[in-house]
């Protein structure tokens, strides 16, 4: 498990009071489940609600981050009396060591959860360079 660790880091994100947006709405956390298995580590998000065409999964820097976002249900012919169920926009980010395939991570989202599978990378053989004269 301390091997997870070093592949993955996990830090407290802001909250979504803290969050600062362009959309009026909240920024919802996404609680995560992380696995390891073989050669893979396995991420699974709650994000209710989403779909694959409103979620948005991008590297950049080591870091890997999540954008959902669910869209309000418009109900014909009926007028909201009350409501407790909120919808927003979903957001978190973690940083991926270099020990993970950054060219090999898979996504896939189903009821509500995604599943972000990223497979350990091969270990890096030492190399010999050949040396060239002027």
């Amino acid at each position: 498990m301390d091997q997870t660790k070093k592949d993955i880091d996990v830090t407290k994100e802001m909250s979504p009071m803290e969050t600062e947006t362009t959309r009026n709405r909240p920024v919802f956390i996404p609680r995560v489940d992380i696995m390891e298995k073989g050669n893979a580590i396995v991420l699974l998000a709650d994000i209710p609600g989403v779909d694959e065409r409103h979620l948005d999964i991008t590297l950049e820097k080591g870091v890997l981050t999540i954008l959902g976002s669910v869209e309000p249900e418009r109900y014909r012919d009926y007028e909201l009396a009350y409501a407790e169920y909120s919808i927003g926009d979903y957001r978190r980010s973690f940083t991926i060591s270099d020990e993970i395939d950054h060219d090999n991570i898979e996504a896939r989202v189903k009821n509500g959860v995604l599943q972000l599978i990223l497979p350990k990378a091969k270990p890096l053989l030492p190399k010999k360079i050949k040396v060239k004269g002027a």
